[in-house]
């Protein structure tokens, strides 16, 4: 990855056992292509540091604290379709809808509790955000 788009970080690999705890607590499972990518990196540091995948333990900690924080049910939408993994540095978060399961990636704007698709995969996904080095891509 790193010679395909460089000054993008990587991090030592997940272990499997963490995984199958993530998965465990998160009452889900990861999607397949986010797993396989945590097992070669666990997370993945985009152009200007910010986190373009985010460790394990950080996608598990973030999607239970959206999932079951008050303030956040009075505030937006319901976030328990969604598994967030990553964000642009500057509040926006990126994840898989889990509620249907579709491999497909969708941005949630903080500002206006707006979530719209910006990627057909993890694949693509990375493509678009490491590709351009802007951490509003996903921005019309």
């Amino acid at each position: 990855m790193t010679e395909v788009f460089p000054g993008v970080g990587l991090r030592e690999p997940a272990e499997p056992s963490g995984l199958v705890a993530a998965e465990t607590r998160l009452g889900r499972s990861l999607p397949a292509e986010l797993r396989q990518l945590l097992l070669e990196s666990d997370g993945v540091l985009g152009h200007t540091l910010e986190g373009t995948v985010w460790p394990f333990d950080q996608i598990v900690e973030t999607n239970l604290h959206f999932w079951s924080d008050d303030t956040f049910a009075r505030l937006y939408m319901p976030f328990d379709a969604l598994l967030f993994f990553g964000d642009n540095g500057g509040g926006d978060q990126f994840a898989f809808v889990q509620k249907p399961e579709r491999p497909d990636i969708f941005v949630w704007e903080h500002e206006s509790d707006s979530r719209r698709w910006v990627a057909r995969d993890l694949r693509d996904y990375l493509s678009r955000a490491l590709r351009t080095g802007d951490d509003d891509w996903y921005r019309l």
